[in-house]
């Protein structure tokens, strides 16, 4: 009992003395350990603003906008902020709805009559509600190759929906949807009356006085954030994604300096330095859990438990410390963001990053556990050290499938055989032709996607993607079947990765 009581005392002495941290000291912890994930992981970049009290009280760069050159981060470099986008989406429908033009339930057929699901019954009774809240019965991620460096209106994105899978019953379970968004946003222009970047800008950007965030990158600024990735094999600057189909659900561009506006916007319910942007009362609707998420059955060692997570409106809301953490990561080619809001300490902060390591994870998890004073933890060395591990499985996986390989083996046909133009009912055409004796790969809708082919065995191909594409595929294959004719009547597309979907594709030879 002794031994326990000592325990107990010493652990409120640790609680007390991390709790009497002051903020200039928090400061400077966030500071340090920033320098520090950036020197373990490499950059290239990376920006954070912490607001406390309605007020920014650190807003930092680190880093460079563009490896190998003298371009310093600063707050007010410009990232891509991705799905950070959304709860800006959210906020355009509450202003709409404080101005009695709709509500959240509304059928979402009244203003887009030509929007269809894979039911008739489920695109009936489809709300506004819905589409912002991941429960319309599709799987996360489902038909983003539609808005991915397509040529695609968000027009012509939303009229292939009808094609995607059901993948859980109607508001039963989560499926994260960019293309929901993309329809929340056409009902913004529908009620409103104009494009949504103009409503974003004029009713949201112009008040908050973020002068320096953009709907597109086509009109970026000065001092912009170039992405990066090892899809080259090692670290390298890519092509800034145009993303313009998927607009209301991840295409804004900003900086840490004016994100801060915004959560303070957002912890102020609505207001900020006097304006209402939208009430208290859509507030609390879009910080609201609508959907629930499940919860692990235990956690590791250490580590706080916790005991409900789920969806708002733009968000996603859980429980840490006894807090309620609001938050929205954002993730595309080369950039990676958190955006988190901790109202009950009335605080929140930004974290941009224009590279694809750990380090907007790491960042947000440490910022996040100074602001609450939770216990001290390492998540710079738990993540490189799950660096290592991830490597060593990925080259053990690479082995299996190695080792799968039949070896010299010859197609069955002539490469010319299998040249041609084949056709997915929801994402459109894929051209194989034979250049200089081998196959090339090309997905119409997507110029940037390009790949040449390498024979593997049989009719299967390795998919060797040029550097024209951004994102970082692991190794891939495309097989082709052969009718009865002895002829290739579909391509059968193998790629594993975590965000698109292309076993949803089902091209079927066209000529």
């Amino acid at each position: 009992m002794k031994r326990i009581l000592i325990n107990f005392v010493l652990i409120l002495v640790f609680v007390q003395l991390v709790a009497s941290q002051t903020l200039d000291e928090k400061l400077k912890e966030i500071d340090d350990y920033a320098k520090a994930v950036l020197a373990t992981h490499g950059g290239p970049g990376m920006a954070i603003a912490v607001v406390k009290d309605d007020k920014t009280v650190f807003a930092k760069g680190y880093g460079t906008r563009e490896l190998g050159k003298d371009a310093p981060v600063d707050e007010n470099t410009v990232f891509a902020i991705a799905s950070n986008s959304k709860a800006f989406t959210t906020a355009a429908l509450a202003i709409l709805i404080d101005e009695k033009k709709l509500n959240w339930d509304d059928k979402v057929s009244q203003f887009l009559p030509d929007f269809q699901l894979y039911d008739p019954w489920v695109t009936s009774e489809l709300t506004i509600r819905d589409l912002v809240t991941h429960r319309v019965g599709l799987d996360t991620f489902s038909g983003d190759l539609l808005w991915y460096e397509t040529t695609y209106k968000p027009d012509e994105i939303l009229a292939r929906v009808r094609y995607l899978p059901k993948f859980s019953s109607f508001r039963t379970r989560f499926g994260y949807q960019n293309l929901m968004f993309i329809a929340a946003g056409k009902v913004v222009e529908k009620v409103s009356g104009k494009p949504w970047c103009q409503f974003i800008t004029e009713r949201i950007l112009t008040p908050l006085d973020m002068k320096r965030t953009v709907c597109s990158i086509n009109n970026l600024p000065d001092n912009a954030a170039w992405p990066h990735n090892e899809s080259g094999g090692k670290l390298r600057v890519l092509h800034r994604g145009n993303v313009d189909g998927s607009y209301s659900a991840a295409a804004l561009n900003s900086s840490v300096a004016d994100l801060s506006k915004w959560v303070r916007t957002q912890l102020g319910k609505g207001k900020f330095e006097g304006k209402q942007i939208f009430s208290e009362a859509q507030s609390w609707q879009m910080h609201q859990q609508w959907l629930a998420q499940q919860v692990g059955p235990s956690n590791a060692a250490g580590v706080q438990p916790r005991h409900f997570s789920g969806v708002g409106m733009g968000w996603f809301v859980y429980d840490y410390y006894g807090r309620k953490v609001i938050n929205h990561s954002g993730g595309l080619d080369g950039m990676l963001s958190y955006t988190v809001l901790i109202p009950e300490e009335n605080a929140g902060f930004v974290v941009l990053t224009n590279s694809e390591g750990p380090g907007f994870a790491i960042m947000m998890n440490k910022i996040r556990d100074v602001l609450v004073n939770a216990p001290k933890r390492d998540y710079n060395a738990e993540a490189a050290e799950r660096a290592k591990r991830d490597k060593t499985e990925a080259e053990a996986e690479m082995k299996r499938v190695d080792a799968t390989r039949v070896p010299n083996t010859k197609p069955m046909l002539a490469l010319s055989a299998y040249a041609g133009k084949y056709s997915d009912k929801m994402y459109g055409d894929i051209s194989v032709s034979e250049e200089n004796g081998k196959l090339v790969m090309r997905f119409l809708p997507s110029p940037n996607f390009v790949a040449d082919l390498e024979h593997w065995h049989f009719d299967t191909w390795v998919i060797k993607w040029r550097p024209s594409v951004a994102y970082n595929f692991p190794r891939g294959f495309v097989t082709f079947t052969i009718d009865k004719n002895g002829r290739p009547d579909e391509m059968k597309i193998d790629q594993p990765n975590n965000d698109f979907w292309f076993y949803e594709l089902h091209p079927k030879r066209a000529n």
